[in-house]
């Protein structure tokens, strides 16, 4: 193909990441590998009077030389990987060193796109990129590690690429809508239910600690630090969290050790669900999680990137995140859709919530509504329905129950409608089943930034 006509397709030469990745992989190893190295040349070495200092400048020397292979295996696969957009505009990448493997990413499926600094990538002032679409198997690529402005031109580069835009056109501009204050998030987390329910074991637990001795009540102690991990990895995800507004999507930054960013596309979004604890009704505070088809719930790093990319906003009132949600499901409010409650036999199956059990729909969305103590509203619009089923177990039978459930791709929110009458179940699934058809066949298509599509 001539210089020219590649420009036109937006073609690129083969490239690699940042030269420095080897060095940062191997430096990524040197923690754990001196955890490992001290635990065992202690335990090896006690026996033969080697002292603590010695033991531990062993380590550490094991440490560099685990830390050295790490790095050189990496050079290797370093030297073997290369990525590139092809004649389509579509996004490869080649790896392997023994075993060579070339991947395409169709970005016209596009689902999202992440730049993430990790604690060792930002000391060297990297990011990786994420690059999820949707189907099935291998639909998440990462690249690891490039400069940072490098990482965000390459973002640019997909988001355009996949809204049909030429592949230079540069990165969009933004307009904040939310940043949630610091302390607003720290007293969300304490007030989860979760969390309370956590902590009054911890309570039960230390009681336990204090009765019991040795291994048995170590073992306690150690389950009893189990809610402030979790208040602890949670504030240090979202610390800093902001959403802003973009004409290529909605785009989320947060991170404390670990900043992540992402951008969810429009229409990409399958279903959204507005969680409310129980203590939170007093501030009307609500989160909202996100199904995006193709997006994963963990990330190669092993990081906890799959929580991120699961919420669209960890807390905030409730006219916040209805204006945030209005942007990726304009004009819809699913508090004004008519709900239909449970029928009166479902209160012997969920005795607790049956009074919140309730389903509607217009002529966008479908909605469902369940728990007492942890309120879920979720929202899932017809043309994102993939399938409808009702589901009976004997109980259910029993009472002359069924749950209906629209199937969406894996994710966060499932969109069930709990303990209807079984006749009604199935009624309303063969409804779903021809709205679904309806909206998916006026459903738009996938360049959302082409000239005439806004």
């Amino acid at each position: 193909m001539t210089d020219v006509a590649a420009a036109a397709t937006g073609e690129t030469a083969p490239q690699h990441t940042h030269p420095v990745t080897p060095l940062v992989n191997g430096a990524r190893a040197l923690p754990f590998a001196l955890v490992l190295g001290v635990a065992s040349v202690s335990q090896n070495l006690s026996d033969v009077g080697v002292g603590v200092a010695a033991a531990l400048l062993i380590s550490l020397g094991l440490a560099v030389v685990l830390g050295a292979v790490v790095a050189a295996f990496s050079y290797l696969t370093w030297k073997r990987l290369t990525y590139w957009f092809d004649d389509q505009g579509d996004f490869r990448i080649a790896s392997g060193v023994v075993t060579r493997r070339e991947r395409r990413l169709q970005l016209s499926r596009l689902q999202g796109v992440e730049v993430a600094q990790p604690l060792m990538a930002r000391i060297f002032g990297l990011a990786q990129v994420s690059i999820e679409v949707a189907g099935a198997g291998d639909s998440r690529a990462e690249i690891q590690y490039l400069g940072l402005d490098a990482a965000q031109a390459l973002r640019n580069s997909v988001v355009a690429r996949a809204a049909g835009l030429h592949p230079e056109s540069g990165e969009a501009p933004q307009h904040s809508l939310v940043d949630v204050p610091t302390g607003d998030l720290a007293l969300s987390l304490l007030l989860r239910g979760t969390t309370v329910l956590l902590a009054a074991l911890t309570g039960l637990v230390l009681f336990v600690t204090v009765a019991a001795e040795g291994v048995v009540g170590l073992a306690w102690l150690l389950l009893g630090g189990v809610p402030l991990v979790m208040v602890v990895t949670e504030f240090t995800n979202f610390y800093g969290f902001t959403v802003a507004e973009s004409p290529d999507g909605l785009r989320t930054k947060a991170g404390l050790l670990r900043i992540q960013s992402q951008t969810v596309p429009p229409g990409r979004v399958q279903a959204v669900e507005f969680v409310q604890s129980w203590l939170w009704r007093k501030k009307d505070w609500v989160r909202v999680e996100i199904t995006v088809a193709g997006v994963g719930t963990s990330d190669e790093d092993g990081q906890n990137g799959g929580n991120f990319q699961r919420v669209l906003l960890p807390v905030a009132p409730y006219r916040v995140v209805l204006s945030v949600v209005h942007q990726i499901l304009p004009g819809v409010d699913a508090r004004q859709v008519g709900l239909e409650p449970a029928p009166p036999q479902a209160r012997r199956r969920a005795w607790i919530q049956h009074r919140q059990l309730g389903v509607g729909w217009d002529d966008r969305v479908f909605v469902t509504q369940r728990g007492r103590f942890v309120h879920r509203l979720t929202v899932a619009p017809h043309a994102r329905t993939q399938s409808v089923r009702v589901t009976q177990g004997p109980w259910q039978r029993a009472l002359g129950l069924a749950t209906m459930h629209v199937d969406s791709p894996p994710g966060p929110v499932r969109v069930v409608a709990l303990y209807r009458a079984a006749a009604e179940a199935r009624r309303i699934a063969d409804e779903q089943n021809g709205r679904a058809q309806r909206a998916l066949a006026e459903d738009r298509g996938t360049r959302w930034m082409q000239p005439g599509d806004q």
